[in-house]
């Protein structure tokens, strides 16, 4: 099973917050190319689009972070398998993922409490050349973090209904480092 057929079984709220990331990730992408490239025109004439570099920066940081969370609900963060792979089926494996979850969770509670405090001193501070707020950039890791974790708490709720990983995923999901 592949990860869109695996797709088709989550809730609606789920798989739309997905979409909504792969959009915005497509999106800010695209943005970044047009002026990175509009930028490089006008060098040919000696002009320059002095925000380039704080709106890539700003656009390279937002897209990072939505690009984990894009990536931890299609289970292809990076992983180290080889021991879970070898506990077996249903019980012991299920316990183990549920204890990795649990702690991806726990990391990602911390990312967003703590990235959101650093994200709300940034409202005092402005970039240099646009002045928009630090904070803009820095909400990218409590807000990514936060949806992360709530792709998180569904596959812990799929955990304990007994969903078997391969379910929850799709096969060509599960990569191994």
């Amino acid at each position: 099973m592949s990860f869109a057929a695996a797709r088709g079984s989550l809730p609606l709220p789920i798989r739309w917050l997905g979409w909504i990331i792969d959009v915005l990730m497509i999106l800010l992408g695209a943005a970044l190319v047009v002026v990175v490239f509009g930028n490089v025109i006008l060098h040919a004439f000696d002009k320059d689009i002095a925000w380039t570099t704080e709106f890539g920066e700003l656009v390279m940081v937002w897209i990072t972070f939505l690009g984990v969370t894009a990536a931890v609900q299609r289970n292809l963060h990076m992983a180290v398998s080889e021991l879970i792979d070898l506990l077996p089926e249903p019980g012991p494996r299920r316990i183990a993922d549920g204890i990795i979850q649990l702690a991806i969770g726990a990391l990602l509670a911390l990312l967003t409490w703590k990235g959101a405090i650093a994200a709300d001193s940034g409202w005092q501070s402005e970039l240099t050349v646009t002045g928009w707020p630090v904070a803009i950039q820095y909400f990218a890791l409590p807000v990514c973090s936060a949806i992360a974790l709530i792709f998180v708490a569904w596959d812990l709720l799929q955990i304990a209904r007994g969903v078997p990983r391969q379910q929850r995923y799709g096969s060509s999901s599960v990569a191994t480092a």
